[in-house]
C-alpha cells in the first residue's frame, strides 16, 4: 500500500468492538463522534462528496417551526464511491482537510432505488 493509496480494512478488533478503519494518505482514519444519514448532493470534488439532510428548527419568538438543512463535506473512499442522489451514512473522524471532518462509511441506497 503506497502513501497515497486508499484501502479499507474490513474489520479490526479493538477492545472487543468491531469497527471499520479507513486509510487516507497512509494514515488510518478512526471513526468517533457523531453519525448522520443524508443524501449526496455533489460529487465534483476529488474523493469528497457533499451530504445534505433536512432538519426542523423551532423559533421561540414566533412559536413556529422552520425547515432547515445541514450540509457537510465528507471523504468518499474509492471502495464506496457514492454518487449524486445516493443515501449514505457518514461518521465523524479526524480533520482530513480544511472543510472535511466526516467519512462515508456505508451506502444505504442508490439513486435509482430512491427514485422508485
Amino acid at each position: 500500500m503506497g502513501p497515497h493509496q486508499e484501502k479499507i480494512i474490513t474489520m479490526v478488533t479493538k477492545k472487543e468492538k468491531q469497527s471499520k478503519v479507513f486509510y487516507k494518505g497512509g494514515k488510518p482514519i478512526y471513526l468517533r463522534g457523531r453519525v448522520f444519514e443524508g443524501i449526496v448532493v455533489s460529487d465534483k470534488m476529488q474523493n469528497t462528496v457533499t451530504i445534505e439532510w433536512p432538519r426542523i428548527a423551532y423559533i421561540p419568538k414566533y412559536e413556529r417551526y422552520e425547515k432547515k438543512r445541514s450540509r457537510v463535506h465528507a471523504h468518499n473512499p474509492a471502495e464506496i464511491s457514492a454518487k449524486v442522489g445516493d443515501k449514505v451514512k457518514i461518521a465523524e473522524c479526524r480533520q482530513i482537510a480544511k472543510t472535511v471532518s466526516f467519512v462515508v462509511i456505508e451506502k444505504l441506497a442508490g439513486a435509482q432505488e430512491l427514485a422508485k
